[in-house]
Protein backbone atom coordinates (compact mmCIF):
# COMPACT_ATOMS: atom_id res chain seq x y z
CA UNK A 1 0.00 0.00 0.00
CA UNK A 2 2.86 2.65 1.01
CA UNK A 3 4.25 1.62 -2.30
CA UNK A 4 1.23 2.27 -4.38
CA UNK A 5 1.00 5.85 -2.10
CA UNK A 6 4.32 6.82 -3.15
CA UNK A 7 4.05 6.20 -7.05
CA UNK A 8 0.87 8.05 -6.58
CA UNK A 9 2.33 10.92 -4.67
CA UNK A 10 5.22 11.09 -7.23
CA UNK A 11 3.29 10.67 -10.16
CA UNK A 12 0.89 13.19 -8.89
CA UNK A 13 4.33 15.36 -8.11
CA UNK A 14 4.96 15.10 -12.13
CA UNK A 15 2.14 15.96 -13.27
CA UNK A 16 1.86 19.13 -11.57
CA UNK A 17 5.62 20.16 -12.38
CA UNK A 18 4.97 19.81 -16.44
CA UNK A 19 2.77 22.20 -16.99
CA UNK A 20 5.47 24.61 -14.78
CA UNK A 21 8.30 23.18 -16.96
CA UNK A 22 6.11 23.84 -20.37
CA UNK A 23 5.57 27.10 -19.06
CA UNK A 24 9.68 27.89 -18.44
CA UNK A 25 9.91 26.61 -22.19
CA UNK A 26 7.33 29.04 -23.33
CA UNK A 27 8.46 32.38 -21.71
CA UNK A 28 11.93 31.40 -22.58
CA UNK A 29 11.19 31.38 -26.51
CA UNK A 30 9.03 34.37 -26.21
CA UNK A 31 11.62 36.33 -24.08
CA UNK A 32 13.95 38.71 -26.35
CA UNK A 33 17.11 39.70 -23.95
CA UNK A 34 18.20 42.53 -23.38
CA UNK A 35 21.10 44.49 -25.59
CA UNK A 36 23.05 45.16 -21.95
CA UNK A 37 23.07 48.68 -22.76
CA UNK A 38 21.00 51.51 -23.62
CA UNK A 39 20.30 53.26 -27.27
CA UNK A 40 22.11 55.47 -28.19
CA UNK A 41 20.45 58.97 -28.74
CA UNK A 42 20.65 60.70 -32.13
CA UNK A 43 23.18 63.43 -31.37
CA UNK A 44 25.54 60.86 -29.49
CA UNK A 45 25.65 58.52 -33.05
CA UNK A 46 26.12 61.42 -35.36
CA UNK A 47 28.92 62.92 -32.90
CA UNK A 48 30.41 59.38 -33.37
CA UNK A 49 30.15 59.16 -37.04
CA UNK A 50 31.57 62.39 -37.47
CA UNK A 51 34.53 61.44 -35.19
CA UNK A 52 35.79 63.13 -31.79
CA UNK A 53 35.34 66.47 -31.11
CA UNK A 54 38.49 68.87 -31.28
CA UNK A 55 39.22 70.17 -27.69
CA UNK A 56 39.00 73.78 -27.20
CA UNK A 57 41.88 75.97 -28.10
CA UNK A 58 43.93 77.14 -25.59
CA UNK A 59 46.37 80.13 -27.09
CA UNK A 60 44.82 83.22 -28.91
CA UNK A 61 47.36 82.09 -31.81
CA UNK A 62 45.78 78.38 -31.58
CA UNK A 63 41.98 79.66 -32.13
CA UNK A 64 43.18 82.34 -34.82
CA UNK A 65 44.36 79.23 -36.37
CA UNK A 66 41.71 77.04 -36.62
CA UNK A 67 39.37 79.82 -37.05
CA UNK A 68 41.53 80.81 -40.19
CA UNK A 69 41.70 76.69 -41.31
CA UNK A 70 37.33 76.69 -40.77
CA UNK A 71 37.15 80.13 -43.25
CA UNK A 72 39.35 78.47 -45.75
CA UNK A 73 36.96 75.53 -45.76
CA UNK A 74 34.18 77.34 -46.07
CA UNK A 75 35.47 79.19 -49.07
CA UNK A 76 36.58 76.16 -50.67
CA UNK A 77 32.23 75.21 -51.19
CA UNK A 78 31.70 76.35 -54.53
CA UNK A 79 28.66 78.12 -53.00
CA UNK A 80 30.24 79.77 -50.42
CA UNK A 81 30.17 83.47 -52.33
CA UNK A 82 26.88 83.27 -53.65
CA UNK A 83 25.84 82.03 -49.70
CA UNK A 84 27.58 85.42 -48.66
CA UNK A 85 25.89 87.30 -51.12
CA UNK A 86 22.68 86.39 -50.43
CA UNK A 87 23.20 86.52 -46.57
CA UNK A 88 24.58 90.68 -46.78
CA UNK A 89 21.54 91.24 -49.31
CA UNK A 90 18.87 90.14 -46.51
CA UNK A 91 20.89 91.98 -43.70
CA UNK A 92 21.15 95.11 -45.89
CA UNK A 93 16.94 94.92 -46.89
CA UNK A 94 16.30 94.09 -43.22
CA UNK A 95 18.35 97.12 -42.07
CA UNK A 96 16.78 99.74 -44.22
CA UNK A 97 13.20 98.27 -43.52
CA UNK A 98 14.51 99.00 -39.48
CA UNK A 99 14.16 95.45 -37.89
CA UNK A 100 15.85 96.13 -34.83
CA UNK A 101 17.98 93.09 -34.84
CA UNK A 102 20.22 94.13 -38.18
CA UNK A 103 20.74 97.78 -36.95
CA UNK A 104 23.65 98.97 -35.41
CA UNK A 105 23.57 99.29 -31.96
CA UNK A 106 22.86 103.22 -31.72
CA UNK A 107 19.94 103.08 -33.96
CA UNK A 108 18.25 100.73 -31.57
CA UNK A 109 15.05 100.99 -29.36
CA UNK A 110 11.89 102.56 -29.76
CA UNK A 111 13.07 105.67 -28.81
CA UNK A 112 15.69 106.17 -31.57
CA UNK A 113 12.89 105.09 -34.13
CA UNK A 114 10.67 107.61 -32.88
CA UNK A 115 13.51 110.26 -32.93
CA UNK A 116 14.19 109.14 -36.60
CA UNK A 117 10.21 109.94 -37.26
CA UNK A 118 10.41 113.19 -35.88
CA UNK A 119 12.64 114.25 -37.98
CA UNK A 120 11.56 112.17 -41.18
CA UNK A 121 8.74 113.97 -40.94
CA UNK A 122 9.70 117.40 -41.61
CA UNK A 123 11.45 119.08 -44.73
CA UNK A 124 14.69 120.49 -43.01
CA UNK A 125 17.11 122.94 -43.63
CA UNK A 126 20.04 120.37 -42.69
CA UNK A 127 18.82 118.40 -45.62
CA UNK A 128 20.76 120.63 -47.67
CA UNK A 129 24.00 120.20 -45.91
CA UNK A 130 25.89 117.50 -48.30
CA UNK A 131 24.81 119.42 -51.59
CA UNK A 132 25.79 122.68 -50.30
CA UNK A 133 29.39 121.30 -49.18
CA UNK A 134 29.60 120.13 -53.14
CA UNK A 135 28.73 123.16 -53.99
CA UNK A 136 31.41 125.08 -52.20
CA UNK A 137 34.10 122.24 -53.37
CA UNK A 138 32.79 122.97 -56.61
CA UNK A 139 33.19 126.67 -56.36
CA UNK A 140 36.76 126.63 -55.03
CA UNK A 141 37.74 124.64 -57.70
CA UNK A 142 36.83 126.97 -60.42
CA UNK A 143 39.52 129.46 -61.08
CA UNK A 144 36.87 132.20 -60.36
CA UNK A 145 37.06 134.65 -57.22
CA UNK A 146 33.86 136.41 -57.55
CA UNK A 147 32.01 132.50 -57.53
CA UNK A 148 34.31 131.47 -54.67
CA UNK A 149 33.24 134.78 -52.79
CA UNK A 150 29.69 134.45 -52.96
CA UNK A 151 30.02 130.34 -52.63
CA UNK A 152 31.75 131.21 -48.91
CA UNK A 153 29.40 133.73 -47.70
CA UNK A 154 26.49 131.58 -48.96
CA UNK A 155 28.22 128.57 -47.34
CA UNK A 156 28.31 130.60 -44.21
CA UNK A 157 25.11 131.79 -43.79
CA UNK A 158 23.71 128.76 -44.68
CA UNK A 159 26.06 127.09 -41.85
CA UNK A 160 24.81 129.46 -39.03
CA UNK A 161 21.15 128.48 -39.88
CA UNK A 162 21.58 124.85 -40.14
CA UNK A 163 23.55 124.96 -36.62
CA UNK A 164 20.41 127.12 -35.11
CA UNK A 165 17.94 125.19 -36.35
CA UNK A 166 19.77 122.23 -35.32
CA UNK A 167 19.82 123.56 -32.13
CA UNK A 168 15.81 124.30 -32.16
CA UNK A 169 14.64 121.15 -33.65
CA UNK A 170 17.42 119.11 -30.98
CA UNK A 171 15.15 120.95 -28.06
CA UNK A 172 11.47 119.97 -29.80
CA UNK A 173 12.68 116.32 -30.19
CA UNK A 174 14.47 116.10 -27.12
CA UNK A 175 10.75 117.48 -25.32
CA UNK A 176 8.65 114.85 -27.23
CA UNK A 177 10.43 112.28 -26.63
CA UNK A 178 10.70 112.95 -22.96
CA UNK A 179 6.15 113.31 -22.67
CA UNK A 180 6.26 109.74 -25.42
CA UNK A 181 8.83 107.82 -22.96
CA UNK A 182 8.92 109.49 -19.31
CA UNK A 183 10.39 106.28 -17.79
CA UNK A 184 12.84 106.44 -20.23
CA UNK A 185 16.39 108.43 -19.26
CA UNK A 186 16.55 111.38 -22.31
CA UNK A 187 20.02 113.23 -22.59
CA UNK A 188 18.92 115.86 -24.29
CA UNK A 189 22.41 116.34 -26.14
CA UNK A 190 22.46 112.91 -26.79
CA UNK A 191 19.02 113.33 -28.59
CA UNK A 192 19.89 116.47 -30.21
CA UNK A 193 23.07 115.05 -31.53
CA UNK A 194 21.55 112.32 -33.05
CA UNK A 195 18.73 114.32 -34.56
CA UNK A 196 21.27 116.46 -36.06
CA UNK A 197 23.02 113.95 -38.05
CA UNK A 198 19.77 112.20 -39.09
CA UNK A 199 18.88 115.84 -40.55
CA UNK A 200 21.25 116.36 -42.12
CA UNK A 201 21.48 113.42 -44.47
CA UNK A 202 20.15 113.15 -48.06
CA UNK A 203 16.82 111.96 -47.27
CA UNK A 204 17.23 108.86 -49.90
CA UNK A 205 20.25 108.19 -48.51
CA UNK A 206 19.13 107.69 -44.75
CA UNK A 207 19.71 104.46 -42.91
CA UNK A 208 16.91 103.00 -42.08
CA UNK A 209 14.55 104.33 -44.80
CA UNK A 210 12.45 106.79 -43.57
CA UNK A 211 8.79 105.14 -42.56
CA UNK A 212 7.23 108.59 -42.42
CA UNK A 213 6.84 110.83 -45.65
CA UNK A 214 7.09 114.60 -44.79
CA UNK A 215 4.41 116.39 -42.94
CA UNK A 216 2.79 113.36 -41.69
CA UNK A 217 1.76 113.81 -37.93
CA UNK A 218 3.73 111.17 -35.77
Amino acid sequence: MRFLRRSTTDSATTDTETPDNEGVEVQAKAYTPGKGKATPKRREAEAKRRGPVAPPPTTMREAMKRNKELRKSAKSDPEYKSKQRNAAKERRERMMAGEDKYLLPRDRGPVKAYIRDLVDSRRNLLGLFMPLAILVFVALILPYPEVQRYATLLCTVMLLGMIVEGFLSGRRIAKMVRLKFPDETVKGTSVGWYSFIRASQIRKLRVPKPRVSPGAKV
